[in-house]
């Protein structure tokens, strides 16, 4: 972004990878849904790679800003680049695929109210092989939740708006694929930041879905994991250690009975397994704790307060 441009209420980015058979409808839902809000704004399309007119799509309707690649680089590559060139002080995720209300991006902002990231929930699920695709989501979904102690409606949607000053300070951590959705959300979750849900009615997706139901699970699911191995190590390390703990003495125990007080050599090496569990935790929450930044953006719902403010209700 210059240092010169005027900043926006709104920043909304729009990755597109060949949606031309009906991005022109996109962009128009888009422009008006806006245009009747009071909301200064702007619609940046990231072109990421596209071979079908997209791009010219895009240029024609002299309503948005373009980012071309020249080669797919992911959906994630394209947010995070949106996200870094953007002048609005709220940034809004969507897809162009048709499946996600972005004629209601003005109510989804107006919800967010002293939220620092808001979040569309799905209440359907509209994608193929649901059969795998459901018990998965659920999996990693829970998982999500027991890592952040926050409950989780829908971990990896795409519809959402967030504070743009907040997400820069984590937009080198987003992946180049889908996982990014996952990333930011467990950013802002992990640090402390107010993360809201509404739902949001999820239809069928236009052209052909380019996700891929096991490979990109596989990365929500390793994502999630990673982030909580930069954030919170010892909720990983943890529950490991203490369960192979439990093994290991109850197997001290019967050698102690069965062997005449003589424990077996893979006793010791379960009980050393233990200690470099938990010697690895600790250093990793040691590292983790001394690498945060000295400072970070504060929270929207936290104020100071003199004697003229309005009572707390």
């Amino acid at each position: 972004m210059s240092p010169d441009a005027p900043e926006l209420d709104v920043s909304i980015v729009l990755p597109v990878h060949n949606e031309a058979g009906h991005l022109q409808a996109e962009l128009d839902r888009i422009s008006e849904s806006m245009d009747r809000s009071e909301l200064s704004w702007e619609l940046i399309i990231v072109d990421d790679g596209s071979s079908d007119g997209s791009t010219d799509i895009a240029l024609a309707s002299n309503r948005c800003r373009v980012i071309r690649s020249e080669r797919n680089r992911g959906a994630g590559s394209a947010r995070r680049l949106g996200t870094e060139t953007a002048r609005g002080r709220i940034v809004v995720w969507s897809d162009a695929d048709m499946s996600y209300p972005n004629d209601k991006i003005p109510e989804l902002i107006t919800a967010m109210g002293d939220a620092d990231h808001i979040i569309g929930a799905r209440t359907s699920e509209q994608g193929t092989l649901k059969i795998f695709r459901v018990p998965a989501k659920w999996l990693i979904r829970h998982l999500a939740q027991y890592l952040t102690q926050t409950k989780i409606p829908d971990l990896n949607t795409g519809f959402r708006a967030f504070r743009r000053d907040v997400a820069l300070q984590y937009t080198h951590q987003l992946p180049p694929g889908f996982s990014c959705v996952t990333t930011i959300t467990m950013a802002f979750l992990m640090n402390g930041y107010r993360v809201d849900f509404v739902p949001i009615e999820y239809e069928p997706r236009a052209g052909e879905s380019k996700f891929h139901w096991l490979r990109d699970t596989r990365r929500y699911g390793l994502q999630v994991i990673r982030m909580m191995l930069s954030y919170e190590p010892l909720r990983v390390t943890l529950p490991l250690a203490s369960l192979l703990g439990v093994v290991f003495a109850a197997k001290l125990g019967y050698d102690l009975v069965d062997k005449d007080l003589r424990p077996a050599a893979n006793t010791m090496l379960l009980g050393f397994a233990v200690l470099q569990i938990l010697a690895v935790g600790l250093l990793a929450d040691l590292v983790v704790r001394l690498t945060r930044p000295a400072q970070t953006v504060p929270p929207t719902d936290i104020r100071e307060l003199d004697a003229s403010s309005q009572p707390l209700e």
